[in-house]
């Protein structure tokens, strides 16, 4: 029983996470496109400042919850290293956009937004094969 509120508690987490990991690309977006809209930039940053913030948290706690469901219930297996690696690239993606948010708050240049809007798309192409190897575990 112990397995599985955590494991429901770990995917709730990653599922918070996650949508940290698909918005925050969008206000990049944004605030490539505000131009010289002071008020809409300085929104924008203070909400990515904000959601960037509560990713961290998010990411924490399901982090803690994957080493409980690894340390005390045996989760192993090749798919598991795969999908740790994808999980790093993830978290790598993440980062960078929490950096770029930063930046666009203290008045630096973005890249395009048609290039903000591939950078986007980033974590879809990542969480599909992610997911792949959760539910089939092939290997």
């Amino acid at each position: 029983m112990a397995y599985l509120w955590t494991k429901l508690f770990h995917v709730l987490f990653v599922m918070a996470w996650m949508a940290t990991v698909f918005y925050l690309p969008r206000i990049l977006v944004n605030l490539a496109e505000a131009g010289a809209e002071t008020a809409v930039r300085d929104r924008l940053a203070l909400m990515g400042r904000r959601l960037y913030r509560f990713g961290h948290v998010m990411f924490g706690v399901a982090l803690l919850l994957g080493l409980t469901l690894w340390m005390h219930f045996g989760m192993q297996g090749g798919w598991l290293h795969a999908k740790l690696t994808l999980v790093a690239l993830m978290l790598a993606h993440y980062i960078a956009t929490g950096r770029w948010i930063k930046r666009a708050a203290a008045g630096a240049a973005l890249p395009s937004p048609t290039a903000l809007r591939w950078f986007n798309e980033v974590p879809l192409v990542l969480a599909i094969p992610v997911l792949w190897l959760v539910y089939f575990k092939p290997f």
